[in-house]
């Protein structure tokens, strides 16, 4: 059984074709600057590197591109197209709309171009990429896998906004959540790595990235996440500020003359640990300066360790207890040091860290970097959500 995994963004196409019963990745891979010159499909089949050059002028060329390459003589994985048994799609929002992850039908497609100005970067994109599947590959059932999903089963007291009930009975604003793959993924191995059922166990997932995300998993499921309408709240990330006063909008644009436009792009793309230390997104860089004396560096990497503490502090105390915190993706699995400033000061919780272990872990794996004897269980696990979306997939298809 493969299943061939497509994240269609709004000039690009990633995708992975996945063997589920040797739980082998085949090929991986993406198509860039779709509807732009010098459009480009570069990655790895069956352990070659694959490069080609050609024009792709929208999504569904793109999407013929990446099968050619599937089915290639010289490095194709796949002799023909009918071995692909479904096609998983990635999608950023659901709304209110779906609570797991379904077939798509074209009913399905429009409620996701639908629900656009919830996530106006990815939801036409995806769309697309939806219906140029379709297209190419009309017979292949595929499925529709929500980001936002996992966090359905938070409690409403947890999701509302306090603002006047008729923003969210009219315009449905109230957080969503996203990275749900992910803490999905990670929750669940959290609890196959302790030997335990994750039903009765408390676990604080921690996706630091460029886009980070915390979220309190109670007995398997979200009660809690850090990202809210759109993934501009929660913590300081790369370049997006987190949690910040409403009124600062205002105050910017006053002050400043920015249009409201304007003011989202520099809360999103501007701000964040790149716009605290003026350096840098990438953690690599801000360590490099902070090592070397640079002051806005080293405040950086203070600001967003603390806001990650402040948040796994507080669904501890949502939860009414805590058994393990995982760490995952790029900066959570790469970083020593800012798994250990997130982690100090929580010894009051039962967090016993082991230091010397910390910063040396192996690259790829899960393990527990716990002391002997801590209360809570620290984890590191590599995230693996096209996985998530293939497995999602695969559920849905008739048995």
């Amino acid at each position: 059984m493969k299943i061939l995994v497509i994240n269609a963004g709004s000039s690009s196409v990633k995708y992975q074709l996945i063997d589920m019963a040797k739980k082998k990745v085949l090929a991986k891979g993406g198509c860039e600057r779709i509807g732009l010159p010098k459009s480009l499909l570069k990655g790895v089949s069956g352990g070659k590197t694959v490069e080609i050059n050609e024009d792709m002028p929208d999504h569904t060329s793109a999407i013929r591109l990446i099968l050619d390459a599937l089915v290639n003589k010289e490095y194709g994985v796949i002799k023909k197209m009918s071995e692909i048994s479904a096609v998983g799609h990635r999608v950023v929002h659901s709304g209110e709309d779906f609570t797991s992850s379904v077939l798509i039908d074209e009913n399905v497609i429009k409620i996701c171009e639908r629900n656009r100005d919830l996530a106006p970067l990815h939801a036409i994109p995806t769309a697309m990429g939806m219906r140029a599947c379709k297209e190419v590959m009309p017979d292949t059932p595929m499925a529709a896998v929500f980001d936002t999903a996992f966090h359905s089963t938070m409690p409403r007291y947890a999701y509302m906004y306090a603002i006047p009930y008729d923003a969210y009975s009219d315009f449905k604003v109230r957080k969503y959540g996203f990275h749900g793959t992910s803490h999905m993924y990670v929750s669940q191995e959290a609890a196959r790595l302790l030997k335990k059922d994750i039903k009765d166990l408390k676990i604080v997932t921690c996706h630091l990235g460029n886009g980070a995300s915390v979220t309190a998993v109670d007995g398997g499921k979200s009660v809690d996440t850090s990202m809210g309408l759109t993934p501009l709240e929660g913590l300081i990330m790369g370049t997006r500020c987190g949690d910040i006063d409403p009124y600062v909008v205002e105050f910017l644009m006053k002050k400043s003359g920015m249009t409201v436009s304007e003011t989202l792009d520099y809360l999103n793309k501007k701000s964040g640990v790149a716009g605290i230390s003026g350096i840098s997104s990438d953690f690599r860089d801000l360590i490099a300066a902070a090592d070397g004396g640079n002051d806005r560096a080293r405040l950086a990497i203070d600001m967003f360790a603390y806001r990650v503490k402040k948040y796994i502090g507080a669904y501890a105390a949502v939860m009414g207890g805590l058994d393990a915190i995982v760490f995952t993706a790029g900066i959570g699995e790469h970083t020593p040091i800012v798994r250990e400033k997130v982690l100090d000061g929580l010894e009051f919780l039962g967090v016993k860290l082991d230091k010397e272990y910390n910063n040396n872990l192996p690259r790829g794996k899960a393990v527990n970097f716990a002391l002997k004897g801590s209360k809570v269980k620290l984890l590191l696990i590599p995230t693996d959500e096209e996985l998530v979306i293939a497995r999602e997939t695969l559920a849905l298809l008739p048995q």
